[in-house]
Order: structure tokens, then C-alpha cells, then sequence
């Protein structure tokens, strides 16, 4: 009996602010390399290669851009005009889909691409390689449902879902939030909806946590509080209110208590020279970026972090009490899913509207001392993996529905 022949699958992810798509990128890879598949992923993140990257999986990397304003973007490095490496990215796309010719082509978040950067490949992928299933890939939330509305209603993009893409997942849960009812998605859309549950991240081990402390100088009797901003472009006001919390004047943190701070790589440089100076009078550590965050989390007693997609999700797989101080733009999504989560009682949150000193220490200290926390609801849902594996396994024995 001859093995079975490993399907290749595509994903794009535009990659222009923080972690949070390569993340979520890496972790449907590693999950769908064992179909078996081999799995290319597009991105524009200049981080790709800090990740652990097991066999089947590998990165065409496309030239950074990095976000303005909702709409404008420059290049990350490269000293060309906007324009010009949006045409080379675009370009690299569509040669990349060409050679490979995949049996899937994952969008991540962006029906369009960054600036309709992946219409070209995905009207190709339909007229010259039918078999390939196109599928877009949605978080659990986008922005507030105004917002949305008219962001996809201006640029055409109900249609393009309608037109372009064989199934669209939502990696949540629809109890929680209803994107077809918030958004108000057309019925052809909505019929190609498939609502998968969160995205699940991987469990350290006991002792993999451990040696995680360990390597912190952290005791087995001492508490950890965990300080995460994502990627950090804009977690600057989170760190800084945090410092000012327990700084001496407030009293410090609680005895046999430590605190690491991840401010994330894209944190500005006078940013992080002035966390690294305060952590240093506070006895915090400080840290730009961390390979196996998921370990850390594993060792903490408290993780802070913003509202992120992935952040949240890494956090709650391991039931970890969870304070998130969201943002609130350029997007409400953060906000929005911090009220939703709160109010089902899988954490606590702080409206950045009232982000201040003694707000946020409150609530740290309630959470560190066995307040409110997190889980009063189970656990989330956390079946994505599962479903994805399940539709691309069906899929393939031609069996879609």
C-alpha cells in the first residue's frame, strides 16, 4: 500500500504590526503538517526565523511594511517608494502560488490581502488551479460591528468573500460573539462559515516550566507576575502604568514576588531603555522578546497582558489568572473581546479609559492574592486545531460540504 501523498497547503500572512498573525500562522502549521502536509507560509514578518520551526514547514518571506494609519503603509527597510515593494510583495505571492500549486491557500484575516496585495493570486488560484481549496481564516472578533460594516462595505469585501473563497473559518465561538449577525453577513457568505472554536498553544511540561524559573532565578515558594504587550508597538502605556504601580512610592510588589516584563521586539528604543532602567531600580527583569513564551506563562501566578487574539489564547490554554488591559484603537477588537471574555468570567479587565497607577495594582493584587479569576465559566473552547484538521481531512476524500 503506497503512502499517502502530503498535500501542500499555502498561507498568507501580511505580517505589518506585532506577532500575533505568525503566531497564529505557526500554530495551524504545526497542527496540519501531520495530515500529512507540507506547509508554506508567506509572510512579511521579520521575526519568522526567531520561532522554533519543525520539518514540513518553512517561510517565503515578502518585504516588510509597517502600518501608519489604517489605511497607509511604508516599507519596514527597504529605502523604495510604498508602491514599489507593494508590487514586488504582490509579485513574490503570486510566483510563490504558481510554483508551489497548492492543494489549500490559507488568508489570514485580510480577505484582500494588505492592500488587495492577494486578489491577483486568488482570481489565479480559481482559473488556472481549480483544485486548490482558497480559504479565509477570520479571528474571533474584527472591530466594532459599525466599523466593520463600513470598512467591508467600501472595499467590496462581502463580494470578494462571496466570489473568491470556498470556506471562511472563524477561529471562535459564535455563543460568544456572531460575526454573520454583527457584521451583517450576507446569507452566501455566512453558508461558507465554519466556526472552529479558539486556537489552542502548546502546554509546556511541568518541567519544562520549572527549568523556566529556574533559569530566572526564581524560587519554588516565590509567585510570578508576567507582563506581556504582544509585539509592543503600542504597549508602551500598559508597561509604563504597571511601573508606576509599584514603584516605591506605592510600596513595591508583595513579598516573594517577582516580575518579568516582555515588552515585545517592537518596542521604540527609548521605550525600552526607560523599562530597563526601572526594572532595574524595582529588581523586575526585563525582556524585549521570549522564544518559548508559552513556558513563562507556564511559571507565572498572574500574566498581564493587552487583548490580543493570540496573547489571549496562549494565556487561557493554560488557565492562567488573566488581567488584560486592551486598546481601544486604531480598533475596538481588543476592548470588545475583553468585555466578552470578563463578562463569561474567563478573566479580568481594565478599560484603558481607566488605566491608571492604582487601578491596575488592584486588580493585580486581587488576582494575586486568589480574587476573581479566571475559568469561573470552564474552559474556552479551544477546538480549532480539531475542526481545521477535520475540514481539510474532508476536503480531501471530497467530502466538503
Amino acid at each position: 500500500m503506497s503512502a499517502v501523498k502530503p498535500l501542500k497547503i499555502l498561507i498568507y500572512s501580511h505580517d505589518t504590526y506585532g506577532l500575533g498573525h505568525i503566531r497564529r500562522c505557526l500554530a495551524i502549521a504545526r497542527s496540519l503538517r501531520n495530515c500529512p502536509a507540507n506547509v508554506l507560509i508567506l509572510t512579511g514578518s521579520i521575526l519568522a526565523g526567531r520561532f522554533k520551526i519543525p520539518s514540513r514547514i518553512d517561510f517565503v518571506r515578502i518585504p516588510g511594511m509597517i502600518k501608519v494609519t489604517n489605511e497607509e503603509y511604508m516599507p519596514l527597510s527597504m529605502k523604495l517608494d510604498a508602491a514599489e515593494v507593494l508590487e514586488i510583495r504582490k509579485r513574490i505571492i503570486l510566483a510563490t502560488a504558481m510554483a508551489f500549486q497548492p492543494d489549500f491557500f490559507i488568508v489570514d484575516k485580510a480577505p484582500l490581502g494588505l492592500k488587495k496585495e492577494v486578489v491577483d493570486t486568488l482570481h489565479w488560484l480559481k482559473t488556472d488551479c481549480p483544485s486548490c481549496t482558497s480559504i479565509l481564516g477570520l479571528r474571533d472578533i474584527m472591530d466594532s460591528a459599525t466599523s466593520t460594516i463600513e470598512d467591508w462595505t467600501e472595499k467590496g469585501i462581502y463580494d470578494a468573500m462571496e466570489a473568491l473563497y470556498d470556506e471562511v473559518w472563524v477561529y471562535g465561538c459564535r455563543e460568544y460573539y456572531d460575526p454573520v449577525k454583527e457584521y451583517e453577513i450576507p446569507e452566501p457568505v455566512a453558508r461558507k462559515i465554519h466556526f472552529t472554536g479558539y486556537i489552542p498553544r502548546q502546554i509546556p511540561t511541568r518541567d519544562k516550566i520549572m527549568a523556566t524559573r529556574q533559569s530566572l532565578g526564581i524560587g519554588p515558594k516565590e509567585k510570578l507576575i508576567v507582563v506581556t504587550t504582544g509585539g509592543g508597538g503600542d504597549g508602551h502605556p500598559v508597561v509604563h502604568t504597571f511601573l508606576s504601580a509599584f514603584e516605591n512610592e506605592r510600596g513595591g510588589v508583595p513579598p516573594r514576588t517577582r516580575v518579568v516584563i516582555v515588552t515585545g521586539p517592537f518596542v521604540s528604543s527609548a521605550d525600552y531603555q526607560d523599562v530597563v532602567r526601572r526594572c532595574e531600580a524595582l529588581g523586575f527583569t526585563s525582556l524585549k522578546f521570549h522564544r518559548s513564551m508559552e513556558r513563562l506563562i507556564g511559571a507565572a501566578q498572574v500574566v498581564v497582558s493587552m487583548g490580543g487574539y493570540n496573547t489571549v489564547c496562549e494565556i487561557a490554554s493554560q488557565k492562567k489568572p488573566l488581567l488584560i488591559v486592551p486598546r481601544a484603537v486604531p480598533r475596538e477588537e481588543q476592548l470588545i473581546r475583553a468585555q466578552v471574555l470578563c463578562g463569561l468570567g474567563f478573566c479580568d479587565y481594565l478599560d484603558p479609559r481607566e488605566l491608571n497607577p492604582q487601578s491596575l495594582r488592584d486588580k493585580i493584587l486581587n488576582l494575586l492574592n486568589g480574587g476573581a479569576t479566571c475559568h469561573q465559566a470552564g474552559d474556552l473552547p479551544f477546538t480549532a486545531l480539531d475542526v481545521i484538521r477535520k475540514r481539510i481531512s474532508e476536503d480531501r476524500k471530497g467530502n466538503r460540504e
